[in-house]
């Protein structure tokens, strides 16, 4: 496998296929890739870091022999996620399927439901009655979702749990779903599948490509990595503060702000940024974290940074006098070489140290 790091210099037959910030796994032309963040100088540490931090940012519940394969290099992600989201799907779906009431139109030799007057009225020397009923479905919008994701995931992957999962939906209509439009709504009828559903939209989101001229047999497996960050460090910070806002967005009149993380005494923000120092602070980022501060009412803020080669320390007062903001410039750092439950306490700590500092 060839190992690229983040937003170097790609070879050109890579380009159209990974944006900023994407790291990830690509087979291009019978050629497999590694799109690497930059975090350790050691290969291995950095492919590590990679995949425990998006276990832990999508809550993926990963077995230890499964920790071992992987750590082995015996196992695929993309294998791993799907394992999971058949898994989480399946046992819900034992419980029973989701099932919501449709209207439908029909001519039937009985009446059923409601009478119609204008059609029957035009059927009048014939012998069925058009009528109107309601009926208790399963074709409906969140089953057609996870129909689409199941046959989405079948064209690379022949998981038996998967044509389980594709049976059980056998009363479904087929359909193309554009998972950016999607508006799904969550309630207590429905809500067990929502897990499922993020988990689907994610491993999507990092497998279709939008390359209009792709070889039929590419694969990518990419991810945001500015997401991954900020999930991680959000359900990194739950961890030691249960008390903690993640991306809770409130209105100020006409100004909508959704910091990534909101505790009783800062707001942190992460960015996913190869930064020095102060001088690397873009403006754009000063004023968001002017605004956060003043309209919170939190004048204590933090920027947060991965620690690629960088080490971060800097404090910066922004605005005068009862408008002050203070905010500091911290970066995280993820460079730590063990298994997977030894890192994420380690992050933990490191966290908690963040969190204390005055």
């Amino acid at each position: 496998m060839k190992i690229i790091y983040e937003n170097q210099n790609l070879p050109q037959d890579l380009k159209p296929f990974v944006k900023e910030n994407r790291c990830g796994f690509l087979n291009i032309n019978d050629e497999n890739y590694f799109i690497s963040p930059k975090i350790s100088n050691n290969d291995i540490t950095n492919q590590k870091v990679f995949m425990y931090m998006l276990f832990f940012s999508y809550d993926i519940k990963i077995s230890n022999e499964d920790l071992a394969n992987f750590e082995n290099q015996q196992f695929k992600i993309f294998d791993i996620f799907i394992r999971y989201f058949t898994e989480e799907l399946l046992k819900e779906l034992k419980k029973g399927i989701y099932k919501t009431y449709i209207v439908k139109d029909e001519n039937l030799k009985v009446l059923k439901g409601s009478y119609l007057i204008e059609k029957n009225f035009t059927n009048f020397y014939h012998q069925n009655i058009y009528c109107q009923y309601d009926e208790f479905s399963m074709d409906n919008q969140l089953n057609r979702f996870f129909l689409y994701a199941i046959n989405t995931f079948l064209k690379h992957s022949n998981y038996e749990n998967l044509y389980k999962c594709k049976m059980i939906f056998d009363e479904v209509e087929k359909m193309s779903v554009d998972i950016d439009r999607l508006n799904i709504h969550f309630d207590r009828l429905n809500q067990r599948y929502e897990k499922s559903f993020k988990l689907a939209i994610m491993i999507l989101k990092a497998l279709v490509s939008d390359v209009k001229d792709a070889n039929k047999n590419s694969f990518t497996f990419l991810f945001d990595m500015s997401e991954v960050f900020e999930k991680f460090v959000g359900n990194i910070y739950k961890k030691i503060d249960t008390n903690v806002k993640l991306q809770s967005q409130r209105n100020f009149g006409n100004l909508q702000l959704k910091p990534d993380i909101i505790s009783n005494n800062r707001i942190i923000d992460t960015k996913y940024k190869i930064v020095k120092n102060r001088d690397d602070l873009v403006t754009n980022d000063k004023y968001q974290m002017f605004t956060y501060g003043i309209n919170f009412n939190i004048r204590n803020t933090m920027l947060l940074y991965p620690k690629h080669l960088f080490d971060i320390k800097e404090d910066l007062k922004l605005g005068i006098n009862e408008n002050c903001v203070e905010l500091k410039m911290r970066s995280l750092d993820l460079n730590f070489d063990a298994n997977y439950k030894e890192f994420i306490e380690e992050i933990k700590i490191k966290m908690e140290e963040l969190r204390c500092q005055k």
